[in-house]
């Protein structure tokens, strides 16, 4: 039973085959076993691969299932239709483009499965990636918030510097006034006269001002510090919103460069590994001597393609036999005075009927 179904899994004939001896069977049941395994290593890689892109294992369970499915029949049919040829180089020319899509296949179905095997690497390089993709994400938006802060803070900073000013020539003025009742400066009368009373008035507008500055300015920075925490949370909602997609960076497609980052020699040998079971049912085709069911297969081939042939001169001849006796009999006729006689009646009464038909149509016109 299990030999019947490899036989059928290689692609061969199974009428023929049957008529073979138990080594015939043998070798072609290996070919379908090869043939079978490696579709099932491409359901399991396919699987996995799938896995990564839709986190549901019975839908890449399904699709992979189809990929087997499908890498199944490629390589049943690249088996089943190698031809023993009397010549190796004919067989050689014959086998190249199998063995290329082979290899094709062998490098489409490895690949999920060295992401499998090398899980623990690829997740080590990946999460350098994602610190690295972290840190460049907060510097970059940082950046890009940063000059509104920046311009903000200064803005904050001019209307405390206006307030300092003032509070200085507020505090230049009132040292001005006091050191001219003092009589320390100024006229250096001691008392209050008229021009401490100026002095006076001079540091009371100021202070004034200075009262009014203080109220405006600081009602505009709190404005300002309002803006910038608005900025501040924008920023923060920022790096929010894309850090989850940085740190979600595992998928098929940077897993795979995450792959080529690792040290290639084991990944060769993995590769070498399927190129190797793939190739195997071709190779061993091409490499086996020409058997008793190659002989019957070539055989029955050439006995179908001689009767095909046969059936095809048969019809030539036939319709070229058709051909002259067609033209022999039509020849004849043209000598046959009863039919010329019928048709030349016939004729006639088309054409009078044609001649009335003209008649009343002018007649009708006119």
């Amino acid at each position: 039973m299990i030999q019947k179904f490899f036989i059928l899994c290689s692609g061969a004939d199974t009428q023929i085959l049957d008529t073979c001896s138990n080594g015939e069977k043998n070798k072609y049941a290996g070919m379908g076993a090869t043939v079978f395994f490696t579709a099932l290593m491409a359901w399991i890689a396919g699987s996995y691969a799938l896995y990564t892109i839709f986190d549901n294992a019975y839908t890449s369970g399904f699709f992979g299932l189809i990929w087997g499915l499908l890498i199944f029949n490629l390589d049943r049919y690249i088996v089943g239709t190698m031809r023993k040829k009397d010549s190796k180089l004919n067989e050689m020319v014959q086998a190249i483009p199998r063995i290329v899509l082979a290899i094709i296949i062998a490098i489409v179905i490895s690949k999920p499965l060295e992401l499998k095997i090398f899980q623990k690497e690829i997740d080590a390089v990946l999460q350098e990636e994602r610190n690295q993709k972290l840190i460049d994400n907060k510097s970059q938006i940082t950046s890009y918030y940063q000059n509104d802060i920046n311009h903000l803070n200064q803005e904050i900073d001019n209307l405390k510097k206006e307030i300092t000013t003032k509070e200085s020539e507020v505090n230049n003025l009132y040292k001005t006034y006091i050191e001219e009742a003092e009589g320390l400066s100024g006229t250096k009368k001691l008392g209050k006269g008229p021009v401490y009373e100026e002095k006076r008035q001079k540091h009371d507008a100021a202070l004034l001002e200075l009262q009014t500055l203080k109220q405006t300015n600081l009602e505009k920075i709190d404005k300002k510090e309002a803006e910038i925490a608005v900025v501040q949370d924008q920023l923060e909602q920022q790096l929010s919103d894309t850090n989850p997609i940085i740190k979600n960076f595992d998928g098929l497609m940077a897993r795979i460069n995450a792959l080529g980052k690792l040290p290639w020699l084991p990944v060769l040998f993995i590769t070498l590994l399927f190129l190797t079971i793939e190739t195997a049912p071709v190779i061993i085709k091409l490499l086996a001597s020409k058997g008793e069911y190659d002989a019957k297969l070539t055989d029955l081939e050439e006995t179908q393609i001689g009767w095909l042939g046969q059936k095809a001169y048969q019809r030539t001849k036939q319709q070229e036999t058709d051909k002259d006796l067609n033209n022999r009999i039509y020849e004849d006729l043209k000598s046959d005075e009863a039919l010329y006689s019928e048709k030349k009646e016939k004729a006639a009464e088309i054409a009078k009927l044609q001649a009335e038909a003209f008649y009343k149509q002018q007649k009708s016109v006119l």
